[in-house]
């Protein structure tokens, strides 16, 4: 999808947050991506992954102006999915959008179909492997989708997640992704900047996700490997892809974004510096990637889970003309060389892109406009992927053979009895990625 199309026009944006511009096609919908309208004027949601983040996006649905109505919820754990029906029943509590009864809640890692099945929008908001997977059964529906990023884990996943856009747009079925800075103000009015060529070409930048780090669940007794995972999924690269993947594609989906363009090839450094416990699975606590664009920009990337060191979530973009410094806060400053400020944009009150996202994706259903954020989103997530890539093998790998040749980290089989693909020594231990050893490609392209 053209980079174009993903923008909201910064004029309309301002007249109101729930009109997106370009990258909502005008298009009428057809039945099936529209049967809600059939007799009964409410837009009916499925929830699936019923964690913090999943709790929080239904939330957000429920709170679009739209006539909708959570339906059906599900999640691989019976806690987490009674722990979210109870935050969600207590805001919503005065209303009737919590319209599910005890045989709409599912559970287990096929319970995603028959929440999928009563809804006619979906929610996808598991740990990210899971994505392609919940993502394509979705479409094959005929539901409209919400869906964190990252899209996938793994080449495969997004090579799989590629395909079902196409669906999903032959099918104009809208499909929003989780990268809410591509509806946040301050981020479309400097990409408004940029396009006016203000800054002239970008040829570098800086993209930073350097926190303290996340949650750890402690091993419990009796748990499966499986299930042991499937609570840590953030330290399981099946499951989470890495920080890199899983945190840092927001600020490397900006560059991309900014730029146009996605990366010919990566190189990069990374490594477990201070987080080196078995609690910590396979994962990284530091990245540093390199990425170089068909234009010649480049673009230095770092993310870090390091307590007691500088914290940092921002973008900084270097043109010919200037240069433009971003962060989640709402802040955008353009500034030439000479030290003059060209642009600023310090929207305090600007609306919250989490909602604004919704609002968005629901307008855009009620309406019959069709968005579609997948195609883009997918290859943002290849690019996060190759960075991980990159930083686990210590060689400069091309986006071209990490999407074609990169190697699979999926199970075969999901249960609770199944082994995940990783699995610990005697010690507790899992094996970490050495750089110079480990391969990430396998000899041939993966049809």
């Amino acid at each position: 999808m053209k980079n174009e199309k993903h923008a909201l026009s910064r004029r309309n944006f301002c007249k109101n947050t729930a009109i997106a511009a370009g990258g909502i096609l005008t298009v009428p919908l057809d039945v099936a991506a529209s049967a809600h309208v059939l007799g009964d004027d409410s837009i009916k949601i499925a929830l699936v992954g019923c964690g913090g983040r999943g709790t929080g996006a239904a939330a957000q649905a429920l709170s679009t102006k739209e006539n909708v109505k959570l339906v059906a919820m599900a999640d691989a754990f019976q806690d987490r999915l009674d722990s979210c029906y109870d935050i969600l029943s207590t805001k919503f509590v005065d209303t009737d959008k919590i319209a599910l009864k005890e045989e709409d809640k599912h559970l287990g890692f096929d319970g995603y179909k028959a929440a999928i099945d009563k809804a006619d929008v979906v929610i996808l908001t598991t740990p990210p492997g899971f994505r392609p997977l919940h993502f394509e059964y979705a479409v094959s529906k005929n539901k409209h989708v919400f869906m964190e990023k990252p899209v996938a884990t793994d080449a495969q996943g997004i090579r799989s997640v590629l395909e079902t856009a196409k669906i999903a747009k032959t099918k104009k079925l809208n499909v929003v992704v989780g990268l809410q800075r591509h509806y946040q103000k301050n981020y479309l009015a400097c990409l408004e900047e940029v396009r006016a060529d203000k800054i002239g070409q970008i040829v570098s930048g800086q993209v930073y996700w350097n926190s303290a780090g996340v949650w750890v669940k402690e091993r419990q007794e009796n748990q499966t490997e499986m299930e042991y995972q499937m609570r840590n999924w953030y330290y399981f690269n099946w499951l989470c892809g890495d920080h890199i993947v899983e945190q840092h594609i927001h600020n490397i989906d900006v560059a991309n974004w900014f730029i146009g363009e996605f990366p010919v090839h990566a190189q990069g450094m990374g490594g477990r510096e201070v987080r080196k416990g078995k609690e910590y699975g396979q994962i990284f606590d530091h990245h540093f990637v390199e990425f170089t664009y068909p234009s010649g920009a480049v673009i230095s990337s770092q993310c870090r889970h390091q307590k007691g060191c500088l914290d940092n979530v921002s973008e900084s973009l270097m043109g010919t003309k200037g240069k433009i410094y971003l962060d989640s806060q709402n802040k955008g400053i353009i500034t030439g060389y000479n030290g003059s400020k060209i642009y600023e944009h310090q929207g305090a009150n600007d609306p919250n892109p989490y909602q604004t996202e919704h609002d968005v994706l629901f307008d855009s259903i009620k309406n019959g406009g069709v968005i579609s954020d997948a195609e883009h989103a997918a290859k943002t997530t290849m690019t996060a992927i190759l960075g991980r890539m990159a930083t686990y093998s210590g060689q400069l790998i091309t986006f071209e053979d990490a999407l074609n040749k990169g190697r699979s980290l999926m199970p075969d089989e999901y249960s609770w009895d199944a082994m995940p693909p990783v699995t610990p020594d005697a010690d507790g231990f899992y094996p970490i990625p050495v750089p110079g050893v480990t391969k990430v490609l396998e000899e041939k392209k993966i049809n």
